[in-house]
């Protein structure tokens, strides 16, 4: 994984696998423009979502987070399932591309396990946290 500073309040988050038949990479960038928007670029796998989620995690309670789907190629399920995670937490999905929106459609109609808790109670509680130190 590779994390850089880009100009501004941008963030970079390069991670690249070899796999057997090419090279595997996900690409996220942070832009700030009075809410936070995640560019994410490439393929979006279930190895990823950890970071994903921290990164959303590191955001300040009641910020209007997007993730910006335009130049994501493939998802996995595990993908689809943090995707469909994201939008019941209120994180918005722009350029969603149309295949990835109709899975999360049919995923979405599935029974799920129930959360223990939400984006907006995890930062709450981790800033608790901070408080009490």
């Amino acid at each position: 994984m590779i994390i850089r500073l880009g100009k501004g309040n941008q963030l970079l988050i390069m991670r690249s696998l070899h796999l057997e038949k090419g090279l595997g990479m996900l690409k996220i960038q942070r832009k700030t423009n009075g809410g936070v928007i995640f560019t994410l670029s490439g393929r979006i796998e279930g190895e990823d979502i950890d970071e994903l989620r921290r990164l959303l995690e590191l955001e300040a309670a009641g910020s209007h987070i997007a993730l910006d789907l335009k130049d994501v190629t493939l998802v996995d399920r595990d993908a689809i399932k943090f995707l469909t995670d994201c939008e019941e937490d209120d994180i918005k999905l722009e350029n969603c591309p149309p295949y990835v929106r109709e899975w999360i459609g049919r995923e979405g109609g599935r029974p799920r396990r129930k959360k223990q808790h939400n984006r907006t109670d995890r930062v709450q509680k981790r800033e608790q946290g901070n408080e009490l130190k």
